[in-house]
């Protein structure tokens, strides 16, 4: 499929368990992302975000971008494409290499020596890196640095975090685009893209985490002084809400996830006695009325399950301390009534829900949590195209994201 795509239009594919989104933007002369197309379509061929079937991931990849393409009035060839599920592991390492000039400036290349140094770890031949993210520098002994080039120092330290994914889940989910008919420009890890979307550069200095709960993945990322720390998969999210609803009312699917958008509370505290709702019947049984507080209390349950596993994975990792600045609370799950109190109430963090911003156009379509994936992988495509030092910038270049061909090497052999 030969298609031409103008230089300022980024694409970002988000892959869901419950939906597949593309949206696409574009850049002004100004710098400001405009939103000029919103792609959305049902997601069956993806469970708990690995392919299960890539037919009908191919189909509803096809579907998303021809719905975008047809709102922004513009052909599409290459996008940024998230991931995620239960196989993304991330952990934290550190390189060390001596300055390799005379007169002791750091250059640029210094910079990707220690980088190269700090992913040079021992992981499964079944995993590989999918991004190396800096969090600081370090100038013999001085901390806190972000950028060291052109500073003196004979000994250059990185600390870096390192995110490594399943070799075969990632490759699925790269064959599925290029089977649709577009190539693909870089893969994102999923949080990471959120993060950019909706999350201020003070809270990430301050400290904060972010939960992105999806359909099939509750998707968690700690920023500290401005870099990411810790990323974490836990494989729970709002479609098993639905699936409660759907056992514990007693209807069909498709009635159980309405209800749920329409009359769920995660915070059963908020329900009044008397409120009533009606629950579709099975195999054309009549409709029943029920109270509020049921649905409420089947959903808080399984939230609250949620929000423990976070609260958990923030205390094994010594976090539940240093994150000042709270929680921030994005994906479609988060549009229920009562998530954000659930959530304060079980983290004891103060907590915000997210949704993206920092772009223009489309907003009154893409002001919502279930877009802020997709929106901030256009944001970070939009970043990767930015020279920097006569090279990408730091957000998609060597020192942050492997460039996704070579990567791809790796995963299919040198035949591409």
């Amino acid at each position: 499929m030969a298609k031409e795509q103008k230089q300022d239009i980024v694409v970002g594919l988000d892959l869901g368990t419950t939906k597949v989104c593309t949206i696409i933007g574009e850049q002004d002369d100004d710098g400001q992302v405009h939103i000029i197309g919103v792609g959305t379509t049902p997601s069956t061929g993806l469970r708990k975000g690995s392919v299960v079937n890539i037919e009908q991931t191919i189909a509803s990849i096809k579907k998303s971008v021809q719905d975008a393409e047809r709102m922004a009035g513009v052909e599409i060839s290459s996008v940024y494409a998230g991931v995620a599920g239960g196989h993304i592991k991330g952990l934290n390492s550190r390189g060390v290499i001596a300055v390799s000039r005379k007169d002791k400036e750091i250059t640029g290349d210094d910079r990707e020596r220690v980088i190269e140094a700090a992913q040079a770890i021992a992981i499964p031949l079944d995993r590989e890196i999918i991004h190396v993210i800096p969090q600081e520098y370090i100038v013999d002994d001085q901390d806190g640095i972000k950028n060291p080039v052109g500073m003196s120092g004979v000994r250059l330290e990185a600390e870096v975090h390192v995110v490594t994914g399943a070799v075969t889940s990632v490759q699925n989910i790269v064959r599925s685009v290029e089977r649709a008919g577009f190539h693909v420009a870089d893969i994102i890890l999923q949080p990471l893209a959120s993060s950019e979307a909706i999350l201020s550069a003070d809270e990430k200095e301050l400290g904060v985490v972010l939960i992105d709960i999806g359909g099939g993945t509750t998707d968690i990322a700690v920023f500290i002084n401005g870099s990411l720390w810790h990323t974490g998969i836990i494989t729970l999210g709002g479609q098993l809400v639905t699936s409660d609803v759907a056992v514990g009312l007693r209807t069909p699917n498709t009635e159980a996830e309405s209800i749920k958008l329409q009359y769920g509370c995660s915070y059963t505290a908020m329900v009044k006695e008397e409120e009533e709702i009606a629950v579709p019947g099975v195999g054309g049984r009549p409709d029943r009325r029920m109270p509020r507080r049921v649905l409420s209390e089947i959903i808080e349950a399984r939230m609250e399950e949620i929000f423990e596993l976070v609260g958990a994975e923030l205390k094994k990792h010594g976090f539940e301390d240093r994150i000042p600045a709270g929680a921030v609370i994005t994906g479609g799950a988060s549009l229920m009534e009562g998530t954000a109190e659930l959530a304060e109430k079980i983290l004891q963090l103060p907590v915000r829900i997210g949704s993206p911003k920092r772009v223009g156009g489309l907003t009154d379509v893409v002001s919502n949590p279930s877009y802020s994936t997709a929106v901030g992988l256009v944001l970070m495509g939009m970043q990767s195209q930015q020279p920097r030092d006569g090279k990408r910038s730091a957000m998609m270049s060597g020192d942050a994201f492997g460039n996704i061909l070579t990567r791809m090497k790796k995963w299919f052999g040198d035949s591409i």
